[in-house]
């Protein structure tokens, strides 16, 4: 349980905000990353678990309690539930895009879209990410977590994590707690094995992307290849030379509004059905079955928004700043807020209520926050 010197979480996260914590600690192994989180609750310090800090806002004020950095790495290979799957076991600490990177080579399909998404393992469940129509709620199998409250590690099946668009049981939402406090161990993805060959993408939103038509057959590859291009054409893959990636990716969500809603939105602003969870499973106890099956409730609609649609017509453009601030727009995106070099957490949310205020007024529609904000405000 290796204890460093405190650093500036500027220094950590690629918003490049946040004061020192009081204590800085890494844990290397699952083992040292039990031990150093069962003793910190046990002394009821605050506490912050950071991999790649690449989904982190944090305040300018010093962190009064522990980090923990997040170093596990490793891929075990496991048997799939069914024949032509396989299933991965990866190790919360491990490089997100190094696994997608480790799936590609190996013919495993499943998060080949989600190529170039910074940060580490065990973060994707946490808030299902997700990109161009793949998600983790696709693959993921479980996850092994240690549980805040019992300090008992369990094996939780993806079922339980509540997982919907970019949020779970255990995300740390805006305003709010976790519904359940834990540490993720270890991540499951159970993946398709399809080797190198051309096979048609099934997904509308990916063939969008990839300018394929319906019927257009391409490798993991080419769709790694391609996505990883999209995404640095919008500063969404970090490169130190390039300051439009000092962010924290997209910083608002996309809105999932009523389709009652989104018709009073411009025709021409992008949007996409959300499929409804169906229920297709109706049990009704025996003893109180009468004959008659109740009809299904119907569930409204929703709809997907592009909230970086809503940004620009918004009338806030890419590289948008407000007077003598350090923090704007990417000059690539809209939907990332950057730090243009040495901007306060301050001057960042500065920014991040200015883009909402104009978007509500212009369109009645308040944009959420993606990251998990630790001592700053909206």
């Amino acid at each position: 349980m290796p204890e460093l010197a405190p650093v500036p979480l500027a220094d950590l996260t690629t918003l490049r905000t946040g004061g020192a914590p009081h204590r800085l600690v890494e844990a290397t192994t699952t083992d040292e990353l039990v031990g150093t989180l069962r003793a910190v609750w046990d002394d009821g310090d605050p506490w912050l678990l950071v991999g790649g800090g690449s989904n982190l806002f944090v305040g300018d004020e010093p962190f009064a309690g522990t980090v923990v950095l997040v170093r596990t790495r490793g891929i075990e290979r496991l048997p799939g539930s069914r024949p032509g799957t396989a299933r991965l076991r990866v190790q919360s600490g491990h490089d997100w895009d190094e696994l997608v990177a480790y799936t590609v080579a190996e013919g495993l399909a499943g998060i080949e879209a989600l190529s170039g998404i910074p940060g580490t393992v065990g973060a994707a469940p946490v808030q299902n990410i997700g990109a161009y129509g793949q998600e983790i709620v696709q693959t993921l199998v479980e996850v092994e977590l240690l549980d805040e409250h019992t300090g008992e590690v369990s094996v939780v099946p993806a079922s339980e994590l509540g997982l919907g668009f970019r949020t779970s049981v255990l995300k740390h939402h805006y305003g709010s707690v976790p519904a359940r406090s834990a540490a993720i161990l270890s991540v499951t993805f159970e993946l398709e094995e399809v080797g190198d060959r051309a096979r048609p993408i099934a997904g509308e939103q990916l063939r969008t992307a990839l300018r394929l038509a319906p019927d257009a057959a391409v490798s993991l590859s080419h769709v790694r290849e391609h996505v990883l291009a999209i995404r640095r054409s919008k500063g969404m893959v970090l490169d130190p030379g390039d300051p439009d990636t000092t962010s924290a990716g997209s910083f608002f969500q996309n809105a999932i509004v009523s389709e009652a809603f989104a018709r009073t939105l411009p025709a021409e602003c992008p949007r996409w059905p959300v499929s409804p969870d169906l229920d297709t499973v109706l049990v009704i106890p025996l003893a109180e079955f009468d004959g008659v099956v109740p009809a299904p409730v119907g569930t409204p609609a929703e709809v997907k928004i592009s909230a970086a649609w809503l940004i620009e017509h918004s009338g806030l453009g890419k590289g948008f700043r407000l007077p003598r601030s350090r923090a704007g727009l990417s000059s690539k995106h809209t939907l990332a807020l950057t730090n243009r070099g040495g901007a306060t957490a301050a001057e960042l949310a500065e920014l991040a209520r200015f883009v909402q205020q104009r978007v509500q007024s212009e369109f009645g529609l308040l944009l959420q926050p993606e990251p998990v904000l630790v001592n700053v405000e909206l």
